[in-house]
């Protein structure tokens, strides 16, 4: 695949469809024609050649440019195109995956409503309260869904409504 070559460096330049690899060993260097780039490298399409660039972060395995992270090296997580040791606050790990997405953070959970049935807070042995949150920070779309916003549970009411009703 390649066009120009040197004895010394190998490649200099490649067939239009396909990238050089420069690869370096100390002070030496040598380039080589591929199809495509290798992990750690993304295709960066030229008008005089087409070129594997390194991608800038060294945790990163695939890049869609110098600085967007596709996929990231083992141990590490993914967030908006760069890798992280852990995910950001307000974020956590997909199962399965490297990557962290937002997460919902519901705030406090409201006092307990009162006790009712039908309507009323007396004249029955068994009735409901219930209470609820507000979220603080919905996710986007593909972010992880919210938890329960309300809450009931079975609460003991009095008895007797004043005035015998």
């Amino acid at each position: 695949g390649c066009v120009l070559c040197s004895e010394d460096n190998g490649c200099i330049s490649c067939h239009h469809r396909l990238f050089l690899l420069i690869r370096r060993d100390g002070i030496r260097q040598a380039g080589v024609c591929v199809h495509t780039c290798p992990p750690g490298y993304f295709g960066l399409r030229g008008m005089e050649v087409n070129r594997c660039t390194k991608c800038r972060s060294p945790s990163c395995e695939s890049c869609f440019s110098r600085d967007f992270c596709m996929k990231c090296k083992e141990k590490f997580y993914l967030h908006k195109g760069q890798c992280f040791r852990q995910c950001p606050p307000s974020t956590a790990a997909q199962p399965g995956t490297r990557e962290c997405q937002e997460t919902c953070e519901p705030g406090p959970w409201s006092p307990w409503s009162p006790c009712t049935h039908a309507g009323r807070t007396c004249g029955c042995k068994w009735g409901v309260e219930t209470r609820v949150r507000e979220v603080a920070a919905a996710p986007r779309e593909e972010g992880t869904p919210c938890p329960a916003l309300l809450e009931t549970r079975k609460c003991r009411m009095r008895k007797h409504c004043p005035g015998g009703e």
